[in-house]
């Protein structure tokens, strides 16, 4: 089984500097793997109570059973995870507002070999740091799977993203996010953390918004930001190459456009 190692964050800690409102009403932050999850996760927190935020697990499929209580509306929590589309876990998300977070699929190549690639990963893909495979061919496994070992990109976005679509969740895509939180000083950002953060229901949305989407975009705070992996072995590019580019849309056509890629 696969081992991911960080630093634990204070999230909590920092979480106590702000008044916070009661949360009403369940909420699932659920995301496609290497998608930003931290990121969107640690700013939802600064917004939530402490007592509030379901941190026994990060919910998926395999141990859905064990965790719906998450989504008890009656005890509403904050809660994340990597929930693929199912029959139960459309179920237990009946009553939850359900955000899904994506990532352009060029880009999720990239920091899906990143990660795999660094120290704080640790699994049955340790053989692919010792040099005896090049990039590209890392690249390509990432799009297409590794047999009996890593699902295919399209794999993972159809059941992770595309099937959720439809079915009442809200969209975020990762850039936006990143991009407002670079700019938050501006009047687009307010806009877009208003919507954001809709799903919460607040009786009132915070004076202080921008300084908890600070703490909680902090980069030290998210063990597995790109500049926090660990000695990668490989020097990753910052663009997926031209032939990769042509490899993702061949694996998985319309994805992009799909999820609001041009």
């Amino acid at each position: 089984m696969a081992r991911i190692v960080t630093k634990p964050d204070t999230l909590n800690e920092r979480n106590q500097d702000f008044d916070q409102q009661v949360l009403t009403v369940p909420v699932f932050l659920n995301s496609v793997p290497k998608c930003g999850t931290h990121l969107i996760r640690n700013i939802f927190r600064m917004f939530v109570p402490v007592n509030q935020q379901y941190h026994d697990t990060f919910i998926q499929i395999p141990v859905l059973r064990q965790h719906v209580g998450a989504f008890n509306p009656l005890q509403p929590k904050l809660s994340w995870g990597h929930l693929l589309f199912s029959d139960e876990a459309c179920i237990a998300l009946h009553k939850a507002q359900h955000i899904v977070v994506v990532r352009d699929p060029y880009d999720w190549v990239l920091a899906r070999a990143r990660f795999f690639l660094s120290d704080n990963f640790q699994g049955n893909l340790e053989h692919l740091k010792a040099g005896q495979i090049n990039l590209e061919e890392i690249l390509n496994m990432m799009i297409f799977g590794i047999h009996q070992k890593v699902p295919s990109l399209a794999d993972i976005f159809d059941n992770n993203a595309a099937a959720w679509l439809g079915t009442g969740v809200k969209l975020v895509r990762y850039e936006e996010l990143r991009d407002h939180v670079v700019n938050l000083d501006s009047d687009e950002a307010e806009s877009y953390f208003r919507e954001l953060l809709a799903p919460l229901n607040l009786r009132e949305f915070p004076a202080d918004w921008r300084e908890r989407i600070r703490v909680g975009a902090d980069r030290e705070q998210s063990g597995t930001y790109r500049d926090n992996l660990s000695n990668t072995a490989f020097s990753i590019p910052n663009e997926l190459p031209e032939q990769q580019r042509k490899l993702v849309d061949y694996a998985a056509p319309g994805l992009r456009t799909l999820l609001g890629y041009n």
